[in-house]
């Protein structure tokens, strides 16, 4: 099986790296592909330009055999939607191999919102990336439409995803890191050092172009 997690990525931090490291070897995963979009759909556009982000990205995951960076959504014209990804990684990787795509019990929370959440679910499992000590399956923000939808899809154990390729959700704990990339993009503005949220390889980049300021 391997994992997708996309996002803005702007800038990637250690609250993306270090949650999406701890689904990799925890599911025994090959990879977690790290996913920059290009046009944002649900929350307001990047300010760092696709190819400071994907420079971001590759010095973050440099010497990480587990994690690893695919940047078909900054080739893509239009809106990036999951659906359209998990499309052509479906036809890429086959039928037969599992694809976990990788998101945060807030974006879960919104998930039937998204651009065709069921056909995602027939392209891929969902693995809900929640802090320990929550109730198995009961993200605080999960509604009620979205907890019927859920039911009969959620796994009682995660050996449960490597028999089918897709159409499962499990809740995986991962170390809860309350870092945002709005953090430290106010911390950049302000003069402050971002230190010890992000790699400091990315943190040379932002200071040498820039960024944030």
């Amino acid at each position: 099986m391997m994992g997708v997690l996309g996002g803005t990525f702007d800038p990637v931090h250690l609250g993306h790296l270090r949650p999406a490291l701890e689904v990799c070897q925890g599911l025994n995963l090959r990879e977690v592909r790290l996913v920059p979009l290009r046009q944002a759909v649900h929350r307001p556009q990047p300010l760092a330009s696709p190819d400071q982000r994907l420079a971001m990205l590759q010095l973050a995951v440099a010497g990480e055999p587990g994690l690893a960076i695919d940047d078909r959504e900054l080739r893509r014209v239009g809106p990036s939607y999951s659906y359209d990804t998990l499309v052509e990684l479906r036809a890429e990787l086959g039928a037969e191999e599992g694809i976990c795509l990788l998101l945060g019990a807030d974006a879960f929370a919104g998930f039937l919102s998204w651009h065709r959440p069921d056909d995602i679910l027939g392209l891929a499992h969902l693995v809900v990336m929640r802090r320990p000590g929550e109730v198995p399956g009961e993200p605080a923000a999960m509604d009620e439409a979205l907890r019927v939808w859920a039911a009969p899809r959620l796994c009682s154990s995660p050996a449960t995803l490597a028999e089918a390729p897709a159409g499962r959700i499990w809740f995986q704990d991962v170390t809860p890191l309350a870092i945002s990339a709005t953090q430290i993009r106010r911390l950049v503005a302000r003069g402050r050092s971002p230190r010890y949220l992000l790699p400091d390889a990315v943190i040379a980049l932002i200071v040498g172009d820039g960024l944030y300021r």
